[in-house]
């Protein structure tokens, strides 16, 4: 377990944290053969944090592992702009955001899709301009190349991906010195 606790804290801290609302983290199956029973017990350890677990997908030999906020995570998808873009790839859009609804359809896509979903970038807090520029100029050509690849705010990026080194090196110092990872999850009030 303190495997998993470590590939937490070291992909995951900005949503650990709650700088952003979520994470992707892709694990060997072999490594993690029993993540779904793993993915059970750290939601339930977890779940009054505000941290979700959802496995999006999985091949013979990875999963796809998605770590997020629920409250953080809806009202990123709540933005018309956001909701605009993924209405153009068919996800089911309502004047209430269903969470869950918008996550088996990023599952379906991610599964049937022809080509990587790369609006999954909105799902993971990166700009909206980032996520269009990187679909317009197919991941070639950004300005910067950090947490993401970025095509319009690069000062903003570079404190943004600073601020998450720094969240990744306090959290994984605290969990390598003995720290529980449910004492280094922020709680949402705090989150907020």
């Amino acid at each position: 377990m303190f495997r998993f606790d470590k590939a937490l804290v070291y992909h995951c801290s900005p949503t650990l944290s709650g700088l952003k609302p979520a994470n992707l983290l892709s694990l060997s199956k072999e490594d993690y053969p029993n993540l779904p029973e793993l993915v059970q017990e750290y939601s339930g350890l977890l779940s009054c944090k505000g941290i979700s677990f959802s496995i999006l997908c999985e091949c013979s030999c990875r999963w796809l592992l998605l770590i997020f906020r629920r409250e953080m995570l809806q009202a990123q998808l709540s933005s018309p702009a956001v909701q605009s873009l993924l209405a153009e790839e068919g996800y089911p859009i309502s004047s209430s955001i269903d969470v869950d609804h918008l996550l088996s359809h990023l599952k379906s896509r991610l599964t049937s899709a022809d080509n990587f979903p790369h609006e999954i970038g909105v799902f993971l807090g990166y700009p909206l301009e980032d996520v269009l520029g990187f679909r317009r100029f197919k991941g070639e050509g950004c300005k910067l190349c950090g947490y993401w690849k970025v095509y319009s705010d690069v000062d903003s990026a570079k404190q943004c991906f600073e601020k998450f080194d720094r969240c990744r090196a306090i959290l994984f110092s605290h969990l390598m010195a003995g720290s529980p990872l449910t004492e280094l999850v922020v709680s949402p009030a705090k989150a907020a």
